[in-house]
């Protein structure tokens, strides 16, 4: 592979001005494709196989036109100090306002608080229920324009009054988050390259890939029914990843450079060695994103696929397009060691030139020092870690898992003081009401089978209500809503799911129906289970797959092991940090976190997914380097000290690049995202900065040769890929044999 790299990468330099034309023409179809596309509609929030799915699907048989999946909303009044929602004034408010509501064009229903006996018992809470054709992220502007100003009207007729419900459900924008990402990104690279043309081109080739990747996405969203949200994971990782791999190779490119290389020479040196890293490194991403299917959740499997195709786009991109914009720079981009003129080159070389260096050895680099006292020390080094990451691990034992709703929002919005309202006034329960489906059309007396439905909802413990049976036209079909005792995200709650569901089982054997359990709150439930039953599945199938690319790479069982490991490792501790902060309020008020709870149901399996495929990233870029000096001769412990020299500053930069672009979502007011942000940041800085630069060189050291041993007939068995360019030294040696005075000269050059 390393060979076939190395070609590609002197022919793009070469012919940089036909690559440059290839990527720019992909860019303005895929833009053209997006504009002129028709807009993306949102696929339904589907998860087959959960009983509160097949329950949504047999309302939609049954009761046609009900809307089962239908966008909610619940504006909330709340009488003035010593009046009640009953005074004649303040009840002619409501009326109005439910009048203004049903007015709507996508407004199915709309039910009055005093007929459907939505007061509370002392009078001062009403709310009004409203129902609509098209899920909330369908719903039009005009729509939630027309509820907000209902709500505005019986406000300023002296009421409070606030809206719940997915009805003022919009699609999350975090381009300013993107931003502070690329900020932090710019100076970083500047810092590591010392040079503004060298730190530009990652950035470049990042925005041009995430360009091409997220304009597909749209241009294809109608014709795939992709979602809304489809790009949000495929412009994080891809721009995350599109940096990180054109670093890689800028890198290695002057490091080329420093050994003497001319430029074509090491443009390709660096695609054939790094660039092979950053393809594996690729895979390993691509296989923990495609993997998200094995979840059987439509629109993760989305996301997940379409967020691979933008890494694998990163990746193109890296191998081509960055040889081909270092023809460009020429002479701009500088050796390793040397910076430019506007980052103090020129000083640089006075000083060196007046001779105040003259005779000193070249000072070792932080990379190198740390490595050698890690290689000195590794088992206290060893144990440092793996302690480290076991304590923050510890709160993870006591993970809760559950979906938001508006309890989690914060307190500013109208959704969480509808939700406090609904609260105070009828009690936590109201918030997540559980609509029971019966199904009677094989039972010989459906009205009886109803009746018994019913009669046995209301001995179930922690149950404060249970409406009547509606039945549909036919008569074979009835909803039941019952309101639980607790707030929805409770274990409570669940548990009474779970006992609803089990008196069905009993009502099935008496009189043949059929008993499902559905709404949101039972649909929240239903998809943590299968996200919690999914994740062990998941990470057999995403960590078997790449310990067996990473035998391939690096051809060893010992170095994939130790990598698996310690990505469970810093998974574990990043959400144990997850758990202390979302879920017992350790420095919420710093992070902004209003709300403790249980932690998001997709933040393990996301997590998993995502961090698995950045930490091989840093266990390629960095463990690669390691093998090559092995591979080229060196001792295993000087091998750890030579990659740390060359991959350390690098890797420690990717890492930095990859945590403030995950960070910048911490300030979202969104308590979900603020969650997702701050796992996978705090995932990223223990996987990169003890993981890879501490756990892994101590045991590289303990292991020595038996790190790098592998079974003779499975070492024949192996394609050769050749990621450390063993194939690249053999060809020159080859070739200077042959003709000396040419090599002395490449040498010299």
């Amino acid at each position: 592979m390393a060979t076939f790299l190395y070609k590609l990468g002197r022919l793009a330099f070469r012919r940089r001005h036909f690559v440059a034309l290839i990527w720019v023409a992909l860019l303005t179809l895929a833009g053209v494709g997006a504009a002129s596309a028709p807009a993306a509609g949102t696929t339904s929030f589907s998860i087959p196989g959960t009983e509160a799915q097949k329950a949504f699907d047999l309302l939609e048989q049954r009761f046609p036109g009900m809307s089962a999946d239908g966008a909610t909303a619940r504006v909330v009044f709340k009488a003035p100090d010593g009046q009640k929602m009953t005074d004649a004034g303040n009840k002619a408010t409501v009326e109005d306002t439910v009048k203004e509501l049903s007015d709507g064009s996508e407004v199915a229903s709309v039910a009055d608080p005093y007929t459907a006996k939505a007061v509370s018992k002392d009078g001062t809470v009403a709310y009004a229920s409203v129902k609509y054709d098209v899920s909330g992220m369908e719903l039009q502007d005009s729509s939630r324009d027309a509820l907000e100003d209902a709500a505005q009207d019986a406000r300023d007729a002296g009421l409070t009054v606030e809206i719940g419900g997915d009805a003022l459900q919009t699609v999350p924008h975090t381009g300013a988050t993107e931003i502070i990402g690329i900020g932090v990104a710019a100076v970083v690279l500047v810092i590591t390259f010392g040079s503004l043309i060298a730190a530009g081109l990652p950035l470049l080739t990042a925005l041009i890939g995430v360009g091409i990747g997220i304009s597909t996405i749209t241009a294809l969203a109608s014709t795939l029914e992709l979602g809304s949200t489809t790009s949000t994971l495929a412009m994080m990782i891809g721009l995350a990843v599109g940096i990180d791999y054109a670093l890689f190779i800028v890198s290695r490119y002057r490091a080329e450079l420093a050994e003497g290389r001319e430029r074509e020479e090491a443009a390709g040196r660096a695609v054939g060695t790094a660039g092979s890293a950053v393809v594996f490194a690729g895979l390993t991403v691509v296989i923990a994103l495609v993997g998200l299917s094995v979840v059987n959740i439509p629109m993760l499997t989305k996301m997940g696929i379409a967020a691979a195709g933008t890494v694998v786009i990163a990746v193109l991109i890296a191998l081509t397009m960055i040889p081909a914009l270092l023809g460009y720079a020429g002479k701009k981009v500088q050796p390793a060691g040397k910076k430019s003129r506007w980052m103090g080159g020129k000083r640089a070389e006075k000083k060196a030139a007046s001779g105040s260096e003259a005779g000193r050895p070249a000072k070792p680099n932080l990379g190198t020092r740390w490595a050698s006292f890690v290689v000195r020390r590794p088992i206290a080094i060893l144990l440092l870690g793996v302690v480290g990451l076991g304590a923050a691990a510890i709160p993870a034992t006591s993970l809760e898992l559950g979906l938001g709703d508006d309890g989690s929002q914060p307190t500013s919005t109208t959704q969480r003081r509808a939700y406090d309202l609904l609260s105070d006034g009828f009690g936590p329960g109201f918030n997540g009401p559980l609509m029971v489906v019966v199904d009677a059309k094989g039972s010989g007396d459906p009205d009886a089978a109803f009746k018994q439905v019913g009669d046995d909802i209301k001995g179930i413990k922690n149950v404060v209500a249970v409406t009547p049976a509606t039945p549909n036209k036919t008569g074979d079909t009835a909803t039941i809503t019952v309101i639980p005792d607790a707030k929805p995200s409770s274990v409570t709650t669940e548990d009474l799911v779970h006992a609803i569901r089990d008196k069905g089982a009993e009502v099935k054997a008496d009189t043949d129906a059929t008993v499902l359990v559905t709404g949101s709150t039972a649909m929240n439930i239903d998809v943590s289970e299968k996200l919690n039953d999914a994740l062990l599945p998941y990470l057999a199938l995403v960590v078997g797959l790449a310990f067996l690319l990473l035998i391939v790479v690096f051809r060893s069982i010992l170095v994939p092991l130790k990598a698996a490991l310690g990505f469970l490792l810093s998974v574990m501790a990043a959400l144990g940090a997850v758990v202390a902060v979302f879920q017992w309020g350790w420095f919420a008020g710093l992070l902004g976190v209003e709300e403790t709870g249980p932690v998001m149901s997709m933040m393990p399996i996301f997590m998993v997914g995502v961090v698995f495929g950045l930490a091989m990233d840093y266990e390629v870029f960095l463990v690669t380097r390691m093998r090559e000096a092995y591979v080229h001769g060196e001792k295993p412990s000087q091998a750890v000290v030579t990659g740390f020299r060359y991959g350390a500053r690098v890797v420690s930069a990717a890492a930095v690049i990859m945590m403030a672009v995950f960070a910048g979502f911490i300030g979202s007011s969104e308590s979900m995202v603020k969650m997702i942000g701050f796992g996978l940041a705090i995932a990223v800085f223990f996987d990169a900065f003890i993981v890879r630069m501490a756990i892994v060189p101590a045991v590289l050291a303990l292991l020595g040769r038996k790190a790098w041993w592998l079974p003779k007939w499975l070492d024949r068995a192996l394609p050769n890929v050749d990621v450390e360019g063993e194939g690249l030294r053999t060809d020159a040696e080859a070739k200077g044999s042959e003709d000396p005075d040419e090599d002395r000269a490449l040498v010299r050059a």
